[in-house]
């Protein structure tokens, strides 16, 4: 059973279980997402998912609810449940313990509760203190979510699968759900487990930031990036892994940049540094067209608004903060996405023939082959031409 089982999470795991032949209740409070996820499609992109789930429907092992009875005849409770940061930037490590005082009434001994989202280091113990009081024999283990969106169908069954468990019968016991998946399977304490998902975001949100720098210092110096990042890389191994400049940004990047912070009393300068940088970009690109453009005479056009290309996910995106930085500045912002559903989005016709300037947002697929009328602000080097502004 998936406690948050129609998100970006939750659902193609619940999928991938029940392909496995697991009976699997995705349990849910958004009634239309359930309805939607029960007729066979998914509420959102997700490569190879829809497919799966009318599979799995079919075979009668698979079911969308809200219905929290389905609690109570579980062996096995994965819950996605994340840690917020409040407007302060601050972790809210209680948000788990408040979702299982609400469903108290339905848990009982021998389950076992995954934690799967990120979750505030500490946060696995403080559930198995409230369990100890509150469920006596039943247990937690925190096996991180590792799939990037859009490839969940793949990586479930392809990466390894962390397990933070206390002890040997708890880790064999997770292991029985996620063996299933794949053969790789790394055991650790539930805190080694908690900080190795939160490194590895905040590790990606760093080298995205130093790329970003690195793309500012050569622009400032009319170099252009892109041609320093190939020769640096090419041929290269030490730095092969040197990712191009963009925005940076998604639901969960800067979201544990900013937990690791909280963790570390706030003494994290290198994560500090890299939010000042990569929420900066968007305004430092502005900055740099106001020296080139009178903005204030142009219409700008904005291709791509979801956060990474070829999804529909427009959470955390930098599209948006650009888009309201340029409606102060510009005479007017259109903006479009393939993928996104908006009702203040435009299609990309119109927006090419209304726009006397184009800034590539996301690096989506089919911008790369445009013939632009106009110029093109590319720091993701879509089209093939550089990232000089």
């Amino acid at each position: 059973m998936v406690v948050g089982g129609c998100g970006h999470v939750g659902l193609p795991l619940a999928i991938a279980l029940a392909d496995k032949g697991f009976d699997v209740k995705a349990l849910d409070i958004d009634e239309s997402k359930i309805e939607f996820v029960n007729e066979g499609r998914m509420p959102f992109l997700e490569t190879g998912a829809e497919d799966k789930l009318k599979n799995v429907l079919k075979m009668g092992n698979f079911k969308a609810t809200s219905s929290r009875n389905c609690i109570e005849v579980a062996e096995f409770i994965v819950a996605i449940i994340g840690t917020p940061v409040d407007e302060h930037l601050n972790p809210d490590p209680e948000s788990i313990i408040r979702v299982l005082n609400e469903i108290k009434g339905h848990l009982r001994k021998n389950q076992l509760l995954i934690l799967r989202s990120t979750v505030f280091p500490g946060v696995t113990k403080r559930v198995e203190d409230w369990l100890e009081s509150n469920v006596p024999g039943m247990t937690v283990t925190f096996c991180p979510e590792r799939i990037a969106e859009g490839k969940a169908m793949e990586e479930l069954y392809s990466l390894p699968q962390i397990i933070g468990a206390r002890d040997e019968a708890s880790a064999k016991w997770a292991t029985q759900l996620f063996g299933k998946l794949t053969n790789s399977i790394i055991v650790t304490t539930p805190e080694e487990a908690e900080l190795a998902k939160l490194f590895t975001n905040v590790w990606r949100y760093i080298k995205f930031a130093a790329v970003n720098q690195f793309f500012m210092m050569a622009n400032d110096y009319g170099v252009d990036f892109e041609k320093v990042r190939k020769a640096v890389s090419q041929d290269y191994p030490r730095a092969a892994d040197m990712p191009s400049a963009g925005f940076s940004a998604g639901p969960c990047l800067f979201k544990d940049t900013m937990q690791l912070a909280a963790f570390s009393n706030n003494t994290f300068a290198l994560g500090h540094s890299s939010m000042l940088v990569n929420e900066g970009l968007p305004l430092y690109v502005v900055q740099k067209i106001e020296l080139k453009f009178e903005l204030k005479n142009l219409t700008v056009g904005i291709l791509g608004m979801s956060f990474k290309p070829e999804v529909d996910d427009k959470r955390s995106s930098l599209s948006y903060k650009l888009r309201r930085i340029l409606q102060f500045k510009a005479k007017d912002v259109i903006c479009t996405d393939p993928y996104v559903v908006d009702a203040k989005l435009d299609n990309l016709e119109n927006v090419l023939s209304k726009s006397d300037l184009i800034i590539i947002g996301t690096p989506h697929t089919e911008y790369k082959n445009i013939n632009f009328k106009q110029p093109v602000i590319d720091i993701w080097n879509v089209t093939g031409k550089g990232v000089l502004i």
